[in-house]
């Protein structure tokens, strides 16, 4: 929530400025990427996949509590079915 009072999902809302501080070889890289006025739409793109992420991992992280955690053998054959490869090829990840 913001200090207004108002809810914004990630991606919404007007624009906010904060320092942030990183390490010289990840802002070069972003920049090599991005160059010099395209890093904080960058950062924007980088959080809410990260947000995405996280979300998504306290979603299995329930799933698991309720279901119990995944069969990794059924896990590589779905994985085969989606991917058209070896059904012990992602056993080994």
């Amino acid at each position: 929530m913001t200090d207004d009072g108002v809810d914004f999902l990630p991606g919404d809302g007007p624009a906010s400025g904060i320092s942030v501080t990183l390490t010289a070889g990840t802002l070069q890289a972003i920049r090599e990427r991005v160059g010099k006025r395209g890093v904080s739409a960058y950062l924007e793109k980088a959080a809410q996949r990260q947000i995405e992420r996280d979300n998504l991992d306290e979603l299995i992280a329930d799933f698991d509590k309720v279901h119990g955690p995944a069969d990794p053998e059924a896990v590589a054959a779905k994985r085969a079915r989606l991917t058209g490869g070896d059904s012990q090829a992602g056993a080994a990840a």
